[in-house]
C-alpha cells in the first residue's frame, strides 16, 4: 500500500569482460545465513541470480569452496532482523562514509552509466511492475512490465534511528496482537467513526459477527509494516502509521537494497561509498518464512495459501517473488484470487475449512481487502465474511485489521492507554518516543490551533494507500466545514502533527529516465509475528522499505505513482 507522508539475493553470478568475479549471498536459500564473499572486480558486471535449485545447488558448491578461502578479517553485515552491532572495517580501505553524500555532484556522463546499468540489473532480476500503458500489464504476467521506480542511489540515514526502528519492531507486533483481542476496545474505539464511515462500519460488522459467535483465532499471524520519518528539527523518528495489512514490497525492496550494493561496489572508485553501509533487506524470507511456519502449524500438507488480490494488479512481481520463495524454498503451493473469485468458488466445510477452487486453504494473505474500491459489490463483502467465519489462518484476521486503522493509533497514543495492553515499562517508553502527536476532532483546543495554523498539522481518514490525507489549507478548510455543518462526520479523521524531514538531494528513474530533484524520505520496517495459543512461535523485525520522493509531493505510495523505492546508507 501507498502511505502519505506528515508533512533478494540469494546467489549472484558475475560475468566481467576480462575477469569472472564471484558473489555469493545466500539470503534467499537461507534467512539465517549472513555469509558472503566477493573477489571484486573494477571492471562493470552482469549479475545472474538463477532461481532453479539445479543452479542454486551447483553454484553453491563452487561458493562454498570459495568461501572457505576466505580472510578472517571478512566483514559482519548489517541487516534488519538481526543488526549486527560491530562491523569490521580493513585498514587503508578506499572507502569514505561520509556523513552526507550529494548525488547531484555526479556528473551526468557517470549519471548515465550507473542509470544504464540500473536499468539492466532491474530488468534481468524482477525489479520490475506492470506498464500503465498496457492494459494487460495488471492481468498478464511478463506483459507489459517497466522497471519499478527507483532512486538511483541509497539515502544516507543515522545509523541509530535505524536500530532504533528494528528495536520496537518486535513491541509493535506483540501490541498488535493484543489490541486485537480486545474486542470492545476496537469496538468502543471506532463506535463514532462506523456512524459516518461505511467502509469501517462494514468491517465492524464482520468484527461483530465473529465476537457473537465467540470465534477463536488461535493461531495469530501478522506480516506488519511500521513507517517513521526522521523529524529535521527534533531529531526525533515518528511513526506516521502501523501496517496491518496488505504491506506492501517486501519482494521489490530486497532487490533494490542488493542493486544499491552493487552499484556502490561497481562504481567505487567514483562515488568513494562502502557498500556495507547499505543493511541486508531480508523482508522477503522474513515474510516468506512466517507464511510457512504458519502453513505448518495450520497442519494440513495438502492445503495451500490463498493470496487475495485485486482483479488488476501492476505490482503483482512484488507478490510473486513471495511466491516464488514460498515455492522453492518450502514447496509450499501458492493461489491467487480476487474476492469475487472467492465469492464464486469459495465454500465452508462443516469442520470450518475453507475451500476455494475445491482446494483447502490454510492461510489467507490478503493483498487486497483494505480500500472501499476493493468491495464493489456485495459479493467482495460476501466472501470477507466467508474467510473471516472459517479455520484458515487469516493474514491479517478482521481484528489485526482494526488494529491497524488510524483511530486506533490514535488512541494508542493517549496517555495510559499503552499500559492496558503492555506490562513492560521500557518497552512502553520505547513505543511512545516513536509516537508522533495524535488527535481526535473532538479536541477544540487542537482544533482552533490547527485552524489557525494549518501547515502544522495533517488531517487523516481511516483509509489505506497514498492520495487520502488532507494537508496546508485543506485542513483548515475542511474543518471549517465540519464546524459548520455540525453533524458527525468528524469521527471519520484524525488529527497528525505534521513531520517535517529533511530535504535532500537525490537522482530518481522513472519510465527509464533518471532526473535529479530535491526529495524527502521514509522508513518502513517490516514485523513478523506468529503465535499459537499461548506459544509465540516468531517475532521479528524482518527487513525494511524506503521511500523518497519529491519534497513538494504529499502522498508517498510508490504503486499511486507518487514515490519511488529506495535503501539507506547507514551513516
Amino acid at each position: 500500500m501507498g502511505v502519505g507522508y506528515s508533512s533478494c539475493s540469494s546467489l549472484s553470478f558475475s560475468f566481467p569482460s576480462s575477469t569472472c568475479s564471484f558473489s555469493y549471498c545466500p539470503t534467499i536459500s537461507n534467512s539465517k545465513t549472513t555469509c558472503t564473499f566477493s573477489d571484486k572486480s573494477h571492471s562493470n558486471h552482469l549479475l545472474f541470480k538463477p532461481t532453479s535449485k539445479f543452479l542454486q545447488t551447483h553454484i553453491r558448491k563452487l561458493a562454498q569452496k570459495t568461501i572457505g578461502k576466505a580472510p578472517s578479517s571478512a566483514p559482519f553485515f548489517l541487516r534488519c532482523g538481526r543488526v549486527v552491532e560491530q562491523m569490521e572495517t580493513q585498514k587503508g580501505n578506499d572507502f569514505l562514509q561520509k556523513p552526507s553524500f550529494d548525488p547531484h555532484s555526479i556528473d551526468q556522463e557517470l549519471v548515465q552509466k550507473i542509470a544504464y546499468d540500473a536499468l539492466v540489473w532491474s530488468s534481468l532480476h524482477g525489479l520490475v511492475a506492470g506498464d500503465r500503458n498496457s492494459q494487460r500489464s495488471g492481468k498478464v504476467p511478463g506483459v507489459g512490465m517497466v522497471h519499478a521506480p527507483i532512486a538511483l542511489l541509497p539515502m544516507s540515514f543515522p545509523e541509530s534511528h535505524w536500530k532504533q526502528a528494528c528495536e520496537v519492531a518486535p513491541i509493535f507486533n506483540e501490541l498488535v496482537d493484543r489490541v486485537s483481542l480486545d474486542g470492545n476496545f476496537l469496538q468502543e474505539s471506532l463506535s463514532r467513526t462506523k456512524k459516518v464511515d461505511t467502509f469501517t462500519s462494514r468491517l465492524l460488522d464482520i468484527h461483530s459477527k465473529m465476537l457473537e459467535i465467540n470465534k477463536k483465532e488461535d493461531i495469530r499471524l501478522g506480516l506488519h509494516r511500521s513507517d517513521y520519518m526522521l523529524d529535521e528539527q527534533t531529531k526525533l523518528l515518528l511513526q506516521i502509521e502501523l501496517n496491518t495489512i496488505s504491506s506492501s514490497f517486501p519482494g521489490l525492496s530486497c532487490l533494490v537494497s542488493e542493486l544499491h550494493r552493487l552499484l556502490l561496489l561497481q562504481f567505487r572508485e567514483h562515488l568513494l561509498l562502502d557498500p556495507e553501509r547499505v543493511p541486508r533487506n531480508n523482508a522477503v524470507n522474513g515474510f516468506a518464512e512466517a507464511l510457512a511456519k504458519a502453513w505448518t502449524e495450520y497442519n494440513n500438507p495438502r492445503a495451500v495459501i490463498m493470496v487475495v488480490v485485486q482483479p488488476e494488479e501492476r505490482n503483482m512481481y512484488d507478490q510473486h517473488w513471495l511466491c516464488a520463495v514460498l515455492k522453492e524454498q518450502y514447496q509450499i503451493t501458492t493461489i491467487r484470487k480476487s474476492l469475487a473469485e472467492i465469492d464464486a468458488t469459495g465454500e465452508l466445510q462443516a469442520d470450518g475449512t475453507l475451500l476455494v477452487g475445491g482446494e483447502a486453504v490454510a492461510v489467507v494473505y490478503f493483498r487486497a481487502g483494505y480500500a472501499p474500491t476493493d468491495y464493489p459489490s456485495e459479493f467482495e463483502w460476501r466472501a470477507r465474511l466467508l474467510m473471516e467465519q472459517s479455520s484458515a489462518i487469516k493474514c491479517p484476521s478482521i481484528a489485526y485489521h482494526l488494529a491497524g486503522t488510524k483511530k486506533i493509533q490514535q488512541e494508542l497514543a493517549k496517555p495510559g492507554v499503552l499500559e492496558r495492553f503492555l506490562e513492560n515499562k521500557d518497552d512502553i517508553s520505547k513505543l511512545r518516543r516513536c509516537f508522533a502527536g495524535l488527535w481526535s476532532l473532538d479536541d477544540l483546543q487542537i482544533i482552533k490551533d490547527a485552524i489557525e495554523r494549518p501547515g502544522l498539522y495533517v488531517m487523516k481518514p481511516q483509509r489505506e494507500g497514498g492520495g487520502n490525507n488532507i494537508y496546508g489549507d485543506d485542513v483548515k478548510e475542511t474543518l471549517l466545514r465540519l464546524h459548520m455543518t455540525g453533524n458527525q462526520e468528524d469521527a471519520a479523521y484524525i488529527l497528525m502533527q505534521r513531520i517535517f524531514p529533511a530535504v535532500s538531494p537525490a537522482i530518481l528513474m522513472r519510465d527509464g529516465v533518471s532526473h535529479r530533484d530535491q526529495t524527502i524520505s521514509e522508513l518502513g520496517v517490516y514485523g513478523a509475528y506468529l503465535r499459537n495459543k499461548t506459544k509465540v512461535i516468531m517475532n521479528d523485525n524482518c527487513g525494511y522499505l524506503m521511500r523518497t520522493k519529491v519534497s513538494s509531493s504529499n502522498e508517498g505510495g510508490v504503486a499511486a505513482g507518487f514515490a519511488v523505492l529506495d535503501s539507506i546508507y547507514l551513516v
